[in-house]
C-alpha cells in the first residue's frame, strides 16, 4: 500500500479538491502572506492519496517539526524499552577496614536525557541521596582520589554546528553530554522595577550553576524578550534583550555550560557534607582528555524510563535536548560515533529504508531548532502515513503526540469542540515560521494525515496559527 502511493505525482493545485480549498486562499489573502512560502499536503490515511495539496514538495524551514522524524526513528531502531544506564562505582582500591578508597569515585555517563529531570521526578526521587547511602554502606569513609564524571559516550561538540549563537545560552539551546542532569538547565531569578530599569539577579538555582554573567537587560513591557549568551564550556556570559517590568521574582532559564562537571561539584559537596573527605578535585573525562578505560566497580545502577516514556515528553513538550540526545545515541549504536555526524547519517539511512528517501530533506540537526533545516510538507505527510501502516510501534509514536487542547504545546491551542478527539499533531515554531504535523479525524470518520508549514509572514503569529486553526477545522467538518 505504502509503496503504491509513492508512485502517485503530486496534483497540481489546479486538481485540488475543495475540501480545504477555501480556507486556504483565506489565509494566503491575508497581508501578513505577501511574502510568505506555504507548503500543505493532507493524505487520506487509509490509502495515501492526496486530498489537499498547495506546493507540497516545496522545502521550507520545518521548527520542532522536525522532531518526529528523530523521534519515530529512535522508536523504530531502538525499540520503545530501550534504557540509558548510569552507573556509580570506584576505581582503586577499597580498605574496608580503614574505609579508605585510594582511587576515584566515578560516574559514568550513559547518555541519558532525562537524567534527574523535573519531568520525570518519581522516576528519579532521591537519586542523588541514595548514592550518598550506597557509598556509606560500602564503608568508604574517606576517598584518596576524586570525583570523575566519565563524559565520553558522546563526542565534546554538545551543540550541533548550525545552531543561532542566540539560542546556546538559552534552556531550549542546552547542549548535549554524554552526562545530562536536570535537564541541563539552571535558572535566574529576578527583581524588575518600572520601564527601563536594569533587572536585579536576586538568585540563581541551583546556586552551584552560578557563574559571571555581565546583566545588560532591561525591564520593559509585559513580555519576555530576554537572552542568555554563552557557550557550552565557558565561565562567562551575558544577559541581554528585555524582560518584564513590575515582577517580583521574573525567571529566565539558561543551559548549564558544562552539566558533567556540574555534577561531579554537586556529588563531592554531598559527601563532603556527608563527613566523607576527598583529597582531590571533581573532575571530568574531557578535562582529563582521555575516557576512563576500565569499567569501575559497579556501586549503584540507574536506569532511565523506557524510550516510549521519553518520547512522549520530547514530542508533548518540545524538548530540543532529549531529540538531540536521541541523535547522538543513534549515531553511538549504530555508528559507533556519538556525533551529530553520525546520527544525521541514520536519520537519512532511515528515511530511504522507508522508501520516503531524502530528496528535498536537509537535516542538521535532530530537533529543528536550525534554521537551516528544511522538508516539504508532502514528505512529512508520507513519513506519517507510513508509521500508521508500516511502523513496528505506531502506537506508542501515534501516544507522544499531544491532544489538542489538552496536552503539552497543544495544551492552548486548538481549544474549538470541533477539535476534541480529532487532532493529535506536532507544533513547530521559531521566528517567521509556524508549523504543524500529524493525523486528524473527520467527523464522517474518515481518517487524515496532514502537514502545514509557513515560513516569512509578517505581522503577528497569532494571526497565522488561527488560519492554520481554520484550515485544520474545514479539513474535519467537510471531509
Amino acid at each position: 500500500m505504502y509503496r503504491s502511493f509513492l508512485l502517485f505525482p503530486v496534483l497540481l493545485t489546479t486538481q485540488l479538491i475543495y475540501s480545504q480549498r477555501e480556507s486556504v486562499e483565506t489565509l494566503l489573502a491575508d497581508t501578513s502572506m505577501a511574502h510568505a512560502s506555504v507548503s500543505v499536503c493532507f493524505l487520506d490515511a487509509t490509502d495515501g492519496r492526496i486530498v489537499y495539496q498547495y506546493d507540497s514538495e516545496k522545502s521550507l524551514i520545518p521548527a520542532s517539526v522536525l522532531k518526529l522524524i528523530t523521534s519515530s526513528a529512535a522508536l523504530e531502531l531502538l525499540g520503545p524499552q530501550y534504557r540509558f544506564r548510569t552507573l556509580l562505582g570506584y576505581s582503586g582500591s577499597l580498605n574496608r577496614t580503614t574505609g579508605k578508597l585510594t582511587g576515584d569515585l566515578i560516574i559514568k555517563g550513559g547518555g541519558d536525557p532525562a537524567l534527574g529531570s523535573e519531568y520525570f521526578s518519581d522516576h528519579y526521587s532521591s537519586l542523588f541521596k541514595n548514592w550518598i547511602v550506597a557509598v556509606k554502606d560500602l564503608g568508604i569513609k574517606k576517598i584518596e582520589g576524586r570525583v570523575l564524571v566519565d563524559d565520553s559516550r558522546y563526542d565534546y561538540q554538545p551543540v550541533p554546528p548550525k545552531w543561532l549563537w542566540e539560542d546556546l545560552g538559552n534552556y531550549y539551546g542546552a547542549g548535549v553530554y554524554g552526562l545530562s542532569v536536570f535537564d541541563n538547565t539552571f535558572r535566574i531569578h529576578f527583581r524588575t522595577l518600572s520601564e527601563g530599569t536594569l533587572p536585579e539577579i536576586i538568585s540563581i538555582t541551583p546556586a552551584s550553576c552560578k557563574y559571571e554573567l555581565s546583566n545588560w537587560l532591561i525591564a520593559s513591557g509585559d513580555k519576555d524578550n530576554g537572552y542568555v549568551f554563552s557557550a557550552p564550556y565557558g565561565n562567562s556570559g551575558w544577559l541581554g534583550g528585555s524582560i518584564p517590568a513590575n515582577r517580583e521574582d521574573f525567571v529566565l532559564r539558561a543551559s548549564i555550560p558544562d552539566p558533567p562537571l556540574f555534577l561531579a561539584k554537586v556529588l563531592n559537596n554531598m559527601l563532603d557534607s556527608a563527613g566523607i573527605k576527598i583529597s582531590g578535585q571533581p573532575t571530568t573525562s574531557r578535562l582529563l582528555k582521555m575516557p576512563y578505560e576500565k569499567e569501575p566497580v559497579l556501586i549503584s545502577e540507574v536506569l532511565s524510563p523506557p524510550l516510549e516514556e521519553i518520547i512522549e515528553v520530547l514530542n508533548h513538550e518540545s524538548m530540543n535536548l532529549y531529540a538531540e540526545h536521541l541523535l547522538k545515541e543513534m549515531g553511538k549504536v549504530f555508528k559507533d560515533s556519538g556525533s551529530t555526524a553520525a546520527g544525521l547519517e541514520v536519520l537519512n539511512q532511515y528515511l530511504n529504508d522507508t522508501g520516503i528517501g531524502t530528496d528535498g530533506i536537509y537535516l542538521t540537526d535532530g530537533s529543528g531548532v536550525s534554521p537551516l533545516d528544511a522538508i516539504s510538507s508532502g514528505k512529512m505527510a508520507e513519513l506519517l502515513f507510513h508509521l500508521k501502516y508500516n511502523g513496528k510501534y505506531f502506537s506508542e509514536f501515534y501516544r507522544s503526540l499531544p491532544d489538542a487542547g489538552k496536552e503539552g504545546t497543544l495544551k492552548s491551542a486548538f481549544t474549538d469542540p470541533v477539535f476534541d478527539s480529532k487532532l493529535r499533531a506536532k507544533s513547530g515554531s521559531m521566528t517567521r515560521v509556524r508549523s504543524y504535523a500529524g493525523y486528524l479525524k473527520a467527523k464522517t470518520g474518515r481518517d487524515l494525515v496532514f502537514c502545514i508549514i509557513i515560513n516569512n509572514f509578517s505581522g503577528p503569529s497569532q494571526a497565522i496559527v488561527e488560519g492554520i486553526e481554520e484550515i485544520l477545522k474545514e479539513a474535519i467538518i467537510k471531509n
